[in-house]
């Protein structure tokens, strides 16, 4: 029995997306996990064959667990990951069993934020950054910082804008320190410039060393206690100098860090004519990103991920092409989700693809203060940007989270 073996999974997304792919293609699906409430609610994956907690920190229970499968006849075809911090496991894991197709390397290099930003330093890509791992050493950069706010300050293991911070003074500098090591004992504080031109998201595929720009993305930034993305836009057409540019600073950055074949995606800011970057991860972005980009290209880049992972050629090629928005949706304030309404007549809009609504009657929310505090989205299409995006937003404000403690009261918070 030919099956593909997953390294954790989201309840929803790319990586969830994966799943179910990987079922209809007929293969045995399986999942490590250390989510303990996944195990707790296996009626919720009728998609996962097999699903299995474990320590994936741990290689050797893995080994363990992969050599149990293959003694019941089960044969791994593919070992992957679309979550982090697990892609390089995944990939070590394969190596161990003699099926991987993806750059170990490569995959290490891109999960270590830090060794990320050595391998290009002497680059003009890479903005301006400082690693500290004690007082004494946080207290002796001072001198050198204290004329470069504001700055960035985050841990190399956040991930979805969660503990990632703009500081303006040494005030706030200090008291960013003090928090970020004691939520990461013993672990160093990245500090980076501050760069406030737009974002942009570029999803890749890099087969036999040649990169493929998939889908490039302009990210709609809400600047509150944390940089939260609400809105995405999808660069039907970008400029030509725009994207020669962008390719070419895309093509640096992974050959620098080693990935010559397998998928990632990268968050860059364009400084005047240089582009910067801010993160590179070795998967597809989570949430909606495949069906965006499978809205936009026809291209399910999941698909295509595991066909890669298994030693075929990935069909990448756009069936057609349209204009795509991606439109998110938070709240306002703490409380108790008593209902959600309006789902039905967001699916119903024009233009609109898919409509997700992520929490449960009962689930406690708040106001966003990482990516996993965004509660639903929107995904349409249309036959100009303007109308892709217009048709996402008033979509999205059909959706509304009533709270316990308020009832009747509207609570979503949508960034126009």
């Amino acid at each position: 029995m030919k099956s593909i073996i997953f390294i954790e999974t989201n309840k929803s997304g790319s990586s969830r997306e994966a799943i179910r792919t990987a079922e209809r293609l007929g293969y045995y699906t399986v999942l490590f996990t250390e989510r303990i409430n996944f195990i707790n609610k296996r009626e919720d994956f009728p998609d996962v064959h097999f699903m299995k907690y474990c320590d994936l920190s741990d290689m050797n229970v893995l080994i363990k667990e992969v050599k149990a499968l293959l003694m019941k006849g089960i044969e791994a075809t593919a070992i992957v990951s679309f979550v982090d911090p697990h892609s390089y496991m995944a990939c070590a894991l394969s190596d161990r069993f003699n099926i991987n197709h993806f750059s170990t390397e490569g995959m290490k290099n891109i999960q270590n934020k830090i060794e990320s930003r050595k391998l290009m330093k002497s680059s003009p890509i890479t903005p301006a950054f400082w690693t500290v791992s004690t007082p004494d050493e946080s207290k002796a950069l001072e001198g050198e910082i204290e004329k470069k706010f504001p700055l960035i300050m985050k841990s190399p293991q956040s991930t979805g804008s969660k503990d990632v911070y703009k500081v303006a003074n040494l005030t706030e500098y200090r008291k960013q320190f003090r928090a970020l090591t004691k939520t990461y004992e013993n672990q160093p504080v990245l500090i980076e410039e501050y760069l406030p031109e737009p974002q942009y998201l570029v999803e890749v595929m890099v087969v036999e060393g040649k990169v493929q720009i998939m889908a490039v993305i302009k990210q709609d930034i809400q600047y509150g206690q944390r940089f939260i993305v609400m809105g995405y836009k999808l660069l039907l057409k970008p400029g030509k100098n725009f994207f020669s540019g962008l390719k070419k600073a895309v093509e640096e950055i992974v050959s620098q860090h080693g990935l010559e074949n397998g998928p990632c995606h990268l968050e860059l800011r364009r400084k005047g004519l240089q582009w910067k970057l801010i993160e590179i991860n070795a998967r597809i972005s989570g949430a909606g990103m495949n069906n965006m980009i499978k809205a936009a290209y026809g291209i399910n880049l999941v698909e295509e991920t595991l066909k890669m992972a298994m030693g075929k050629t990935p069909d990448l090629e756009p069936k057609f092409n349209k204009y795509v928005y991606m439109q998110y949706v938070t709240v306002d304030r703490k409380g108790t989700l008593e209902k959600v309404t309006g789902k039905k007549r967001a699916k119903a809009s024009k233009g609109v693809v898919e409509v997700y609504v992520k929490p449960r009657r009962g689930q406690a929310l708040t106001p966003p203060l990482s990516m996993g505090h965004r509660y639903a989205y929107v995904t349409a299409v249309g036959d100009t940007p303007e109308e892709a995006e217009m048709n996402a937003k008033k979509a999205a404000s059909e959706i509304r989270f009533w709270i316990e403690e308020a009832p009747g009261e509207n609570i979503t918070t949508i960034i126009q």
